[in-house]
């Protein structure tokens, strides 16, 4: 496939708008491109190119490099990768890179692609990682479901270590590196780069308090540690072998580049798509023919969720914005993990919004009280909801139990296309990490907009006469020799 192919389907294949360059995934459609020599002879760049450009510079030229490509973060948070190399302390060694490739959120599946099309293009990114940072040592951490990314990468590593790309003075340089291949447990909490750390020691996958356990500062072993999603490292290799001025020329001023996102739901054409940051509209994502290509059936869009499970819904009047932190974040939601998940009209916003409240209640590591029984409450009042037995009172006990775990308020927006902008972003939070104000997210959001399907699907809204001391009549009359009536609402 050339570099600026133009297909893309569910299968995992591709596609980048007009003449951008694919610089994560050029090789997806390239047969055996997860092998050494495939690897060095296609896609945009020559395999180990970028490893031997920079090894060319030195690591503070690496960083300086990194930092001026403003390459954000593809793991969540979008924070620019070149700064945090810059936070290990000075002087203190030994320091880790950590390679987070515990994909687990709700809708995101485009980092197991890239371990499985292409695992040599991020082992050189980790490895360009390592030398800018001055660690020794490298641990590829993968989630426990994916064996056919653990196997490719396995080989990978082996292909790369007798071939001299990993292990001592590589590429003839005085630069030597481990890599350790470790497999999660399958924990959604691991996602998190202190709970990764704290899973990779032989503890419990739970996170640690920040401040003081900055995994810069404190992170492996209490030593340095970097931890990096394996998309924001696959990006290195394509910057350090074409440069930063290629690199900026794509997406917008302040979101270079180009990001994977993993389209799914009721569209025509779910799939995994690489597009230019900042220039792309959710519109364009999920309308345009190179992508998503409309809704399925001919059916109008209701609602979208677009950075994955954890971030709060969008809805139609949202769809021009562009595919690019500040303005999303400014609208009341986030990029997060570049997951696209589409909604149309027949979609339920009472199942939906307890489907993904159940999936956090039952990854709560449980270290955190308002998460560990904020989310279950929350998992329940909905359960009973569903099942018929809800109560008037139920929707503002979830937005209370929200508001408790992750605090609001969360008033109602007389006009819609205001409803995001008066939640509070990014989430106040009771809890260490932020698993517990993801299970926030769909609940604010589906009440806020939909608070009618909530209340259509509470029945039993009657006052039931009791009385007290006495016998309530088939006709609802009550007779008591204490002549106390009570009528109670359940």
């Amino acid at each position: 496939m050339s570099a600026s192919a133009t297909n893309g389907h569910a299968d995992g294949t591709v596609t980048s708008s007009g003449d951008t360059p694919l610089i994560v995934s050029s090789r997806f459609d390239v047969p055996d491109a997860h092998t050494l020599e495939v690897y060095r002879t296609s896609g945009s760049f020559p395999g180990y190119a970028g490893l031997a450009a920079a090894l060319e510079l030195t690591p503070d030229e690496v960083r300086a490099s990194v930092t001026a490509a403003t390459l954000l973060g593809r793991g969540g948070a979008g924070f620019p990768a070149g700064v945090k190399w810059g936070f290990c302390p000075p002087g203190v060694w030994p320091r880790y890179v950590v390679v987070n490739g515990d994909e687990s959120e709700p809708g995101t599946f485009k980092d197991r692609r890239l371990m499985e099309r292409d695992p040599h293009q991020l082992i050189e990114g980790a490895l360009i990682a390592a030398y800018a940072i001055g660690a020794a040592q490298v641990f590829l951490y993968v989630r426990g479901e994916m064996p056919h990314a653990q196997e490719r990468i396995a080989g990978a590593l082996n292909e790369a270590l007798a071939a001299g790309l990993v292990g001592r003075s590589i590429l003839g340089s005085d630069f030597s590196v481990d890599v350790v291949l470790h497999w999660g447990a399958g924990a959604y909490i691991v996602g998190e780069e202190t709970a990764l750390i704290e899973s990779l020691e032989g503890n419990r996958g739970m996170p640690r308090l920040k401040p003081p356990f900055f995994p810069a500062a404190k992170g492996l072993y209490m030593q340095p540690t970097i931890v990096n999603n394996i998309e924001t490292l696959s990006n290195l290799p394509w910057i350090l072998h074409h440069g930063v001025d290629a690199y900026t020329a794509i997406g917008s001023e302040t979101s270079p580049g180009t990001r994977l996102v993993a389209l799914s739901g009721h569209v025509r054409r779910p799939g995994i798509y690489e597009i230019p940051q900042g220039t792309t509209t959710f519109r364009d994502l999920i309308y345009d023919d190179r992508y998503g290509g409309g809704i399925r059936d001919g059916r109008e869009l209701k609602m979208f969720i677009p950075g994955g499970a954890s971030a709060p819904w969008f809805f139609p009047e949202q769809l021009d914005l562009p595919f690019e932190a500040k303005p999303v974040g400014a609208a009341g939601s986030m990029l997060g993990s570049g997951a696209v998940v589409v909604m149309d009209e027949t979609t339920d916003a009472v199942e939906a919004c307890y489907s993904i409240v159940r999936f956090f209640a039952r990854e709560s590591c449980g270290k955190c009280t308002p998460c560990r029984e904020g989310t279950t409450w929350e998992e329940k009042i909905l359960e009973r909801i569903l099942e018929g037995h809800g109560r008037p009172s139920d929707i503002d006990l979830l937005l209370d139990v929200a508001d408790n775990i992750s605090p609001g308020p969360y008033p109602v927006a007389a006009d819609p296309a205001q409803e995001l902008s008066a939640v509070p972003f990014p989430p106040k939070q009771t809890t260490i990490c932020p698993l517990g104000p993801s299970s926030v997210a769909p609940i604010t959001s589906a009440i806020r907009r939909f608070r009618s399907e909530f209340e259509l699907r509470i029945t039993r809204r009657d006052l039931i006469p009791v009385a007290a001391g006495g016998v309530v009549s088939s006709d609802g009359e009550a007779s008591s020799d204490l002549g106390d009536e009570r009528r109670v609402d359940v």
